[in-house]
């Protein structure tokens, strides 16, 4: 047996006895499956993802953690600040809780009582920016609206890559010429009771998609292309936007990129801060990233029902299935960790 195989062995061997006395300590048997967070990679990690950012502001992506105590505990560390969140509802509940009172959203929201629940309070307001890219999310808002305090918003570029007429990445916002998004931003300014404070531009076909398979060299060659490229072109566009936009409004913030893509995120003048989330909990999705290498901290316990023979073990349920095109990189690895992003 090779040394790294046998290192590898024994430290498998040692979390596998320190996850089930975490799980003996309780005081009766957990239902399965079992989720268990291990805090000292889980802090690691938030410590790496500040190094990362090399001094910008982490905004913490709640729809990752799902935990308010590790979303808490994540907002604690050095380096974090606000929260990203994934519904309206969410977000409203985050504010009352008194856990942040920088609750931005990762989404637009048609979400109408929440939407009212928002404009009726005073905290809220202070504390929630919506997200937008259309003007009929603007109507809405108008439509439920509880008074004429102003409502804080955010608008959503796409980020994606275009080679001629094909789109790389998420198709996230219909807004993505310089044009368009001024557009959006001049008549949100003419609107009585809304006020734009931000702009996201969020790169998943950057941060979401492994560069470096085994086994899979010249795809993860082509890949680490198209990062580039997307990269080089999304600065380009961001720079274009940034400009225009600062002739109609002062932005409070930029927001970009994720866990998997926080260094060239960061080195774009025009953002001032990233998002992450999953690179706190670190799926196996990031085994196999060439530009940083975290530390698995989430894992699933779950119930063995059968045993065909010796070597194979049927259980009762399965782990979280990651966000994006559904693949065997983004699906739970028996043995190991979820694929939750």
């Amino acid at each position: 047996m090779r040394r790294n195989d046998l290192a590898a062995q024994v430290a498998r061997h040692r979390l596998h006895a320190r996850l089930n006395g975490a799980v003996a300590g309780l005081p009766e048997q957990p239902p399965a499956p079992t989720y268990v967070v291990d805090l000292d990679p889980f802090d690691s990690n938030a410590a790496d993802l500040a190094r990362r950012a090399a001094g910008k502001p982490v905004r913490v992506a709640t729809k990752s953690l799902r935990v308010p105590a590790l979303v808490s505990r994540a907002m604690a560390a050095p380096g974090f600040s606000g929260l990203l969140a994934y519904s309206l509802r969410e977000a409203l509940w985050l504010c009352e809780q008194g856990i942040s009172d920088d609750v931005v959203m990762g989404y637009p929201s048609v979400d109408l009582p929440a939407l009212a629940r928002l404009t009726a309070s005073e905290p809220a307001l202070a504390g929630v920016t919506l997200m937008v890219d259309d003007v009929r999310q603007l109507d809405l808002v108008d439509s439920v609206r509880a008074s004429g305090a102003p409502v804080r918003v955010a608008v959503d570029v796409d980020a994606g890559l275009r080679l001629g007429p094909a789109h790389v990445g998420p198709r996230r916002s219909p807004l993505f010429d310089t044009a368009d998004v001024v557009a959006l931003a001049e008549e949100i300014g003419r609107r009585d009771g809304f006020r734009m404070v931000g702009v996201m531009t969020y790169e998943g076909q950057v941060a979401g998609v492994p560069d470096e398979v085994p086994r899979h060299r010249l795809r993860s060659a082509a890949v680490r292309s198209l990062k580039s490229r997307s990269v080089a072109q999304l600065e380009d566009r961001r720079a274009g936007i940034a400009s225009a936009l600062h002739e109609v409004v002062e932005l409070e913030f930029w927001n970009a990129g994720g866990s998997g893509s926080v260094e060239t995120s960061v080195a774009d003048p025009a953002v001032t801060e990233v998002t992450a989330g999953s690179g706190l909990l670190v799926p196996g999705l990031f085994d196999h990233y060439r530009s940083f290498s975290p530390l698995p901290a989430a894992y699933f316990g779950l119930r063995v029902v059968r045993r065909p023979s010796a070597t194979v073990a049927t259980v009762a349920g399965g782990g979280l299935v990651a966000s994006g095109p559904t693949g065997t990189d983004r699906s739970p690895s028996p043995g190991r960790r979820p694929g939750c992003t």
